[in-house]
């Protein structure tokens, strides 16, 4: 019995073949699934794959259709396709050429992003008022990222090229699978203990949503906010977001763009160092000219140490003159004044002892008039007991009393023989 025989096909014919089978068995095709990769072409084309828990096809959206899109697909999406099954000759792989596409609810990992982002911003980790500058010049650059990740290589060659002189120091972790989360989580907890570096990098490469799902993690966002060096986050391409961005104190596109950020290059501080030599050389070359043209002028004036002395002799002597003179000149002033006082002296004292004299004779005129004889020569007597008291009232003395009345010119002794009240 001979061998069977097997039809030999050429690959572009086998393909044709096979898609001539799926559109007469399949298409039109509806299908469910969540989004993932999504990217938009310069032409206008979508590529993408559409995937569920047991397996994920390509898909590609013309701009044709694209352009009827009512909202802007994103990974994570769950949405509803309806195309046409067909092999891409190029590369030979099944693909779903979509024609129509509507959202069929959000998938799970875009769902729990979102709740995640807003909880997050209401508790103010997202808030630019707490995120912290980045240091000018820093003692070293930490980097928090797999040791076999493209995204280290990329990270060690910007910061090689930027800034040789840097010293990095790689905090290893993996960047995937369901140990990642915790994993950076002790790689800044360890970079932050330590106290090595000023500034630390969290860099991934690109990839699809659930490829970066341990950049959305709480606790890690958490670990970010509490470390105590500023944190930039470097997590896939610029068109992926991730809870650690928002979280970071500055976000970078790309590894590649967080390694450029967080250092000056070196040839920026070789221009500062180099204007800076430049002022200090300046100053020092004026401070110098300023010295010598004072040195010249001192040793001008010594050259000749006989016209110095002439010099400074003239100059005593001329002062010694002044001097002499203003010394007679103070003199001949004390006398002019002392002449002058000399000839007020005897009008001034002539003046002060007729003064004097004024102001006595009105005292002894004021006295006079206070003598109790000059109301006694009035015909007034002045009356006083045995003991010399005065007699003031016709209450005082008693009947019988011995009184004495001082007159003008003498003294009468009276005896009160009676009394009578006015």
């Amino acid at each position: 019995m001979g061998a069977s025989r097997v039809t030999l096909w050429r690959v572009g014919s086998l393909l044709r073949a096979i898609a001539d089978s799926l559109e007469a068995r399949f298409n039109p095709v509806s299908v469910q699934g969540e989004i993932s990769g999504f990217s938009r072409a310069a032409s206008g084309h979508c590529y993408f794959s559409l995937k569920d828990e047991q397996g994920q096809i390509r898909c590609a959206m013309f701009r044709r259709a694209a352009g009827l899109l009512d909202f802007a697909p994103g990974d994570g999406q769950l949405v509803e396709l309806r195309g046409r099954l067909g092999v891409y000759d190029a590369r030979g792989e099944l693909q779903l050429v979509v024609e129509s596409m509507r959202r069929a609810g959000q998938g799970t990992l875009f769902e729990q992003f979102l709740k995640l982002k807003a909880r997050l911003e209401a508790e103010g980790l997202f808030d630019a008022s707490r995120k912290r500058p980045l240091p000018v010049m820093p003692r070293a650059v930490g980097v928090v990222t797999s040791l076999g990740a493209a995204a280290l290589h990329d990270v060690l060659t910007a910061l090689q090229r930027r800034a040789p002189y840097m010293p990095v120091i790689v905090y290893p972790s993996s960047v995937q699978g369901a140990q990642a989360p915790a994993e950076l989580c002790q790689a800044i907890s360890r970079a932050s203990e330590r106290g090595e570096v000023d500034v630390l990098l969290l860099v991934r490469g690109g990839g699809a949503m659930e490829d970066l799902w341990a950049f959305n993690d709480e606790q890690l966002a958490r670990v970010i906010v509490a470390a105590p060096m500023p944190v930039i986050s470097g997590v896939g391409h610029e068109t992926d977001f991730s809870i650690a961005d928002f979280c970071a104190d500055l976000r970078a596109p790309t590894p590649t763009a967080a390694a450029e950020l967080c250092v000056q290059p070196r040839d920026a501080w070789m221009n500062l160092l180099d204007s800076r030599q430049e002022r200090l050389q300046n100053g020092v070359d004026r401070q110098l000219e300023s010295l010598n043209q004072r040195l010249d002028l001192v040793a001008a004036r010594f050259s000749r140490p006989s016209h110095f002395i002439t010099r400074q002799q003239a100059r005593l002597s001329a002062q010694a003159q002044q001097l002499k003179h203003a010394a007679s000149m103070a003199l001949s002033l004390a006398r002019a004044d002392l002449t002058q006082a000399g000839d007020r002296f005897p009008k001034a004292f002539s003046a002060a002892v007729h003064e004097q004299n004024a102001r006595l004779e009105n005292a002894r005129r004021h006295l006079e008039l206070l003598n109790p004889k000059l109301v006694l020569k009035r015909g007034y007597a002045w009356l006083s007991d045995a003991e010399g008291s005065t007699i003031t009232s016709a209450t005082q003395p008693v009947l019988g009393q011995a009184l004495r009345a001082t007159l003008v010119d003498g003294e009468v002794d009276l005896t009160v023989s009676a009394r009578r009240l006015i």
